[in-house]
């Protein structure tokens, strides 16, 4: 990983909320990101698709669903730096986290947008 172009990725604040959320959740689909971050699928969509070509993050499909989570062979350092900034910075995301946990948990969450 290139640390220009993983801080690039980091320099957009949807795409840094996506991988806080994604750090803190395991992993995300479209539908549960566009209720936490109160934007539309395309735009949603075009970040992860940023991302996932940027190796940063890594897709499994269930059924017509793709959950993205962080990749598995993403540097320690990478790993390191978002878990320090979402340590230090836990109120850039805490209303989307919140929005999020007021779907419920993540069964029912997944019942309400993903089916």
């Amino acid at each position: 990983m290139n640390p220009t172009d993983f801080f690039k990725c980091l320099g957009d604040d949807t795409r840094l909320k996506i991988l806080l959320m994604i750090l803190r959740e395991q992993e995300l689909c479209v539908c549960e990101l566009m209720i936490a971050l109160e934007d539309s699928q395309p735009k949603i969509s075009r970040h992860l698709a940023l991302l996932k070509k940027s190796n940063i993050l890594v897709t499994s499909k269930q059924r017509q669903w793709v959950y993205y989570r962080l990749s598995p062979h993403l540097p320690e350092w990478c790993l390191q730096t978002l878990a320090l900034c979402a340590t230090d910075n836990s109120a850039f995301i805490h209303i989307n986290c919140q929005k999020l946990l007021s779907m419920g948990d993540r069964p029912e969450r997944l019942k309400t947008c993903c089916n």
